[in-house]
């Protein structure tokens, strides 16, 4: 489990895609150590197993469903990539509660620039609008962030200038696919509810 709060990116230096088999290496300055080989770590939102690690290289191996589910089906050598290592007991949590489990991509509509703030408006499959509150938790490439606005086909979300600083997401732009979790605590309401 994560909490959406990135403070690290790495960059993509090689692909490996031998079907079914896809496999990513990452260049990244964060530090890893022997035991953590096989521990999950956030890729721009996607819970990944860390196979590897080599100085600052990292790989990981993405199955077909994650590549069904993520915009890592379109991924190329040189995207950067949110990481997060997992919780740790005790730590403190600054965002919400993020799995790494990515529902669905969502396409990037609009982005406007508010003072040094951007407010970016998402195209999203009317299937998923009921997970959206206003004001409520999303993951967006595996960042913490607030719904600012239901819109008719989908939501906005207002991003300060410390998160674009050290996200991927100051590299979007419009029509880009992003990876979106929805909060795990209005996903598990809504299954009661039925």
């Amino acid at each position: 489990m994560f909490n959406g709060i990135i403070k690290n990116t790495g960059k993509v230096k090689k692909i490996l895609r031998n079907k079914p088999d896809f496999t990513i290496e990452i260049s990244t300055n964060l530090k890893f150590s022997k035991k953590e080989i096989g521990s999950s770590i956030s890729c721009s939102g996607a819970c990944l197993t860390l196979e590897k690690y080599k100085k600052k290289l990292i790989k990981f191996y993405i199955s077909n469903e994650t590549l069904k589910k993520t915009n890592f089906n379109t991924c190329k050598i040189g995207d950067i990539i949110n990481l997060e290592k997992s919780m740790k007991f005790g730590n403190r949590i600054s965002g919400h509660f993020v799995q790494g489990h990515v529902d669905t991509t969502s396409k990037v509509k609009k982005i406007t620039t508010f003072g040094k703030s951007w407010l970016i408006d998402f195209n999203l499959s009317k299937d998923y609008k009921k997970y959206l509150v206003q004001k409520g938790s999303i993951t967006i490439n595996g960042v913490s962030l607030t719904i600012a606005k239901i819109t008719n086909n989908g939501f906005q979300i207002a991003i300060i200038p410390k998160t674009l600083k050290l996200t991927n997401l100051i590299y979007l732009e419009k029509n880009d696919f992003v990876n979106v979790e929805f909060d795990i605590l209005g996903k598990y309401i809504k299954n009661f509810l039925k």
